[in-house]
């Protein structure tokens, strides 16, 4: 058998090596070349998957190890009678990470409580409907906007319109659509951009096209009362610098680049392919991953809660820390040629960043009660 992967999936030898081959190449030049002999194909999301590329190879498994499928043609990958299998869910709890780490760093950049405003969720599904459990666990009121759930009679949802009306934060967590009743491209257009309210904070960690990129600019040029984060961008990897400068922070597509969340995704489909093949999973994540080691952050248990909760997010992950990776590379590349490059090598070379829930804090005696809740609804173990 012969495996055709995007060299940035973690884990590859130990989930799939035991089935044949494996040939790795950077995403962006996979194409029907590189499958001509292949019996799998294992991507990430910059790899464009239509059944044109797929047309007259061997391939009968397409896995991403994503959440998304935006960049998957699934009807025509179904048509021609291939399986395809995805990850949801598996860099969820990274990309509340990022949101979380974001709304301390506008808070700081503002002056303003981040827990004392409303957050709107447009789209709760796996990501966003954790974002909203975090975010109430920490005392944070939400609003929560997804109108397929709507549909299927799921009480409490507001519609967008109201939701831009109601939020002082939106968070954007929805797939990329073009069809359908609730397309979600252009979600945010230049008439909704301008409703956000005077001094709203506008993260998007979804998709680029969600938010139109050129009205925003626009907008942004006219509201600086606006406070807006992109991790994702319309035309990726070109970045348009422009843009960037007015963001509050910017990043090249990492919220969910946590190493947990890419673990979990090489073992979600490396379990959907072996239902596949119709043979149990031999493998298992918790033998094969990488061991964290003894993560422990100690505070002074006197501290304020919301001084210690800040801490210990920021030891976990910082967003700043991206933002001017991002900005130096775009400050450094004076071609598009450069600034395509540049992104894709973020990424690439992304720092190693693990999740919460493998830190400990510890103080010299028990942290008061209002520390130790926090903490716990942040995801850390307290001991």
């Amino acid at each position: 058998m012969r495996i055709v992967a995007d060299e940035n999936i973690p884990l590859l030898d130990g989930f799939f090596g035991s089935f044949g081959e494996i040939c790795r190449l950077p995403g962006r030049q996979i194409d029907k070349q590189a499958l001509a002999g292949a019996d799998v194909l294992l991507v990430r999301s910059v790899t464009q998957v239509s059944a044109q590329l797929l047309a007259d190879t061997p391939v009968r498994f397409v896995g991403t190890c994503t959440i998304g499928t935006d960049h998957l043609d699934l009807p025509g990958i179904a048509a021609a009678g291939i399986t395809v299998a995805s990850a949801p869910g598996c860099n969820a709890r990274g990309v509340v990470e990022y949101v979380l780490s974001c709304l301390l760093a506008l808070s700081e950049r503002t002056g303003e409580p981040w827990r004392g405003k409303t957050v709107g969720v447009v789209g709760v599904g796996e990501v966003g409907s954790r974002l909203v459990t975090t975010l109430e666990a920490l005392g944070v009121r939400c609003l929560r906007c997804d109108p397929l759930l709507a549909e299927s009679g799921e009480s409490g949802l507001v519609d967008l319109d109201q939701l831009i009306a109601g939020a002082d934060v939106v968070s954007c967590h929805v797939p990329l659509t073009r069809e359908g009743g609730h397309p979600t491209f252009h979600l945010f257009d230049r008439s909704r951009l301008q409703a956000l309210g005077k001094g709203a904070w506008l993260i998007n960690s979804s998709r680029g096209p969600v938010v139109d990129n050129q009205a925003l600019a626009q907008v942004l040029r006219s509201r600086s009362d606006l406070q807006v984060v992109l991790d994702v961008w319309e035309h990726e990897p070109e970045v348009d610098p422009d843009l960037a400068h007015l963001c509050a922070l910017a990043t090249p597509h990492i919220a969910g680049y946590s190493l947990d969340g890419k673990l979990r995704g090489t073992a979600m489909i490396y379990s959907a392919f072996c239902d596949f093949l119709n043979q149990p999973a031999e493998q298992q994540l918790a033998v094969l991953a990488p061991h964290a080691g003894e993560a422990a952050l100690q505070v002074h248990s006197g501290a304020p809660a919301e001084w210690l909760l800040a801490r210990a997010l920021r030891w976990v992950y910082d967003v700043r820390d991206d933002d001017a990776r991002m900005r130096s590379m775009l400050r450094d590349a004076n071609f598009q040629a450069q600034r395509r490059a540049g992104f894709d090598a973020l990424r690439k070379q992304y720092p190693l960043r693990r999740e919460a829930s493998l830190l400990q804090i510890t103080g010299e005696k028990a942290l008061p009660a209002d520390s130790h809740a926090l903490l716990l609804a942040a995801g850390f173990t307290v001991r």
